[in-house]
């Protein structure tokens, strides 16, 4: 069986996965993302026990108990380039062996979630509610990296996109992978559900004009009108694609769950953001303690 170079998976003195300092033990079986680092407290102080805490660089994580449940909670930093290293050393975690740097012969899955803040394109998902993501689409280029496995559904979706938007042939190459069906079946009431889109930047990449000109200057537009069997795009920001396309390749199960900080249709923005994530936060962990 293959050795996993050290150059290639790299580990701490201490036997830690290196960028986010982590031993399999210190790994729930669940594991909540959240871009911000003090946002993990945030979520760790509804914990009935904490057990674990740590951090490197932009990487905290507190793992611990919500009665039975135990949990990890884990800061990823901001795009899908830090998802690449958070995907990739959650599943080393949990499916390499750091002893013999060898995969083990049982894969483990993980359920990973994501509680993150978000910019609604659409009327009717205004300010402070939610989304609960079906897909993705991709417009950043981690995925393109690695080999994986779209349904014909996802490549339909992703060829009806292309020609929505008149990416063919651009600089974009956009892909599109479903989010875990099985945990998105328990986040219903109070959930908006549909297509997030993920976006490697948030200026000019999200339609935002500060100085700089657009090269796709209508692509805000196209998004919020984009309709594919029932489908239709709710909100954009910069994680859940490359967390569903890794998941898939890995073999984790992955959801995205959003609280709209900003409608970009209206053009509005969240009078009280920490509110309105306190709220999100709550609510999700309702759900999750009982899955």
């Amino acid at each position: 069986m293959r050795r996993i170079d050290e150059s290639e998976l790299i580990l701490s003195p201490g036997g830690q996965v290196y960028h986010i300092n982590l031993r399999p033990e210190n790994l729930a079986s669940t594991v909540i993302t959240v871009g911000d680092p003090d946002r993990v407290k945030e979520v760790s102080k509804y914990f009935d026990k904490l057990e674990f805490q740590t951090q490197h660089r932009e990487f905290v994580t507190h793992t611990g108990y919500i009665g039975k449940k135990r949990l990890t909670v884990m800061s990823s930093g901001i795009g899908p380039d830090n998802i690449d290293i958070v995907m990739n050393e959650l599943d080393a975690c949990v499916n390499i062996d750091f002893n013999t740097r060898q995969i083990k012969d049982m894969h483990t899955q993980l359920s990973i979630i994501r509680f993150g803040t978000s910019g609604s394109l659409q009327d009717d998902i205004p300010i402070d509610s939610l989304v609960a993501s079906s897909h993705g689409i991709g417009l950043d280029n981690v995925l393109h990296y690695y080999q994986l496995e779209n349904s014909k559904f996802e490549n339909d979706l992703c060829d009806a996109f292309i020609e929505h938007t008149s990416l063919q042939n651009k600089k974009i190459v956009p892909y599109a992978v479903e989010g875990s069906k099985d945990l998105l079946s328990y986040f219903n009431d109070g959930y908006h559900k549909g297509i997030t889109v993920t976006c490697p930047g948030f200026y000019a990449p999200q339609g935002r004009v500060v100085r700089a000109s657009l090269q796709f200057p209508e692509l805000v537009n196209q998004l919020s009108s984009f309709q594919f069997d029932n489908h239709r795009i709710t909100n954009f920001e910069m994680e859940t694609s490359a967390i569903f396309g890794l998941g898939r390749v890995f073999g984790h199960q992955c959801l995205a769950l959003n609280t709209i900080v900003a409608n970009r249709i209206s053009k509005t923005f969240t009078k009280d953001a920490k509110s309105a994530i306190e709220n999100m936060i709550k609510r999700n962990l309702e759900i999750i303690e009982k899955i």
